[in-house]
């Protein structure tokens, strides 16, 4: 991790004096910018959040059509195998894997994100946009909540929400990404403990309805928590939801087997209104590159994941939330 001691101070400090702030950190704890809500605007960079935006554009019902290139399954293959491998040498329980898709589409960045219908969409000036389904924590009244999101099937297959509860590889990979999190915010917070485990939502798309299951887990903060809030934050960061366990080799694994940057996707997004804190995962995530549109995506592996249904699940997740 690269983040200054500066940049923590200043968090630290605009939290005690219940100063508001927008915080974008990067997958990799490389980068990250801090803005005051008034500064977003002039800095190119639109926000919904579910109690805040900055962007006062209502939502169009504009159909947005992606073209997707999909890398083809031997090239997942031969990553998920890599990973594979990790997993059954023990130095992984969870391995978050992802993948970027070549993407065509005739509607602008700014109308994808007016389309789109998420709880939390960020427009990074003309260079990303996400429209996330995934909290990460927030903080009300001293207590810190995280819901991580692990699981998605197609709601059209028969007894689907009863086949994703049911499935082996689907259980152990909530469990551990839940046994991360209580260890994550156990190392900010006491009386840490899972209030709802493997809940469903569903997620409706241009294409299709898809299930996802989450769990809800929280803890209490300690009193003068808004004096260290840089310092928590920084504390649990990366998301372990989008990274896996153990989450410092797990990252040396993901380095040497991912063939891109992700940048800011799998990153986070951090919303301060001067006293409680709301976050998102940054996933759902479009973005320009030099060689065009790329659409990120990806899943958990484990040691009981099949490499068939791990690049159908990249593949369902290439969509664009409209309804």
């Amino acid at each position: 991790m690269s983040i200054s001691a500066n940049l923590i101070e200043k968090i630290n400090e605009r939290a005690k004096q219940r100063s508001p702030f927008f915080l974008l950190v990067d997958f990799l704890v490389q980068n990250a910018e801090l803005y005051s809500p008034h500064e977003l605007q002039e800095a190119g960079i639109r926000v919904q959040f579910p109690q805040w935006r900055n962007d006062t554009e209502i939502s169009t019902t504009q159909a947005i059509s992606l073209h997707p290139t999909p890398l083809s399954f031997e090239a997942y293959q031969q990553s998920f195998s890599q990973v594979q491998e990790q997993l059954h040498y023990g130095n992984s329980f969870l391995t978050n894997l992802t993948v970027q898709t070549p993407l065509q589409c005739v509607s602008s960045m700014h109308e994808i994100f007016t389309a789109s219908k998420a709880r939390y969409k960020i427009q990074y000036k003309q260079q990303w946009v996400c429209f996330s389904p995934e909290i990460f924590v927030r903080i009300q009244n001293g207590r810190i909540s995280s819901y991580p999101m692990k699981g998605t099937i197609d709601a059209a297959i028969p007894s689907a929400i009863e086949i994703i509860l049911q499935d082996p590889k689907e259980t152990a990979e909530h469990y551990t990404i839940v046994d991360l999190i209580r260890n994550d915010l156990s190392r900010v917070a006491t009386q840490v403990a899972v209030k709802r485990f493997r809940y469903i939502d569903e997620i409706t798309t241009a294409s299709k309805k898809l299930y996802q299951v989450s769990s809800h887990i929280e803890g209490v903060l300690p009193v003068s928590y808004r004096e260290e809030l840089g310092n928590i934050l920084f504390a649990l960061l990366p998301a372990g939801s989008i990274s896996g366990a153990p989450k410092v080799k797990t990252l040396e694994i993901i380095n040497n087997t991912e063939n891109y940057e992700r940048g800011y996707y799998t990153g986070t997004a951090f919303y301060f209104d001067g006293e409680n804190l709301d976050s998102c995962v940054l996933i759902r995530f479009i973005e320009q590159t030099e060689k065009g549109w790329v659409y990120k995506s990806g899943g958990g592996i484990t040691i009981y994941s099949d490499a068939r249904k791990e690049y159908q699940e990249i593949l369902d997740k290439i969509y664009v939330p409209t309804l």
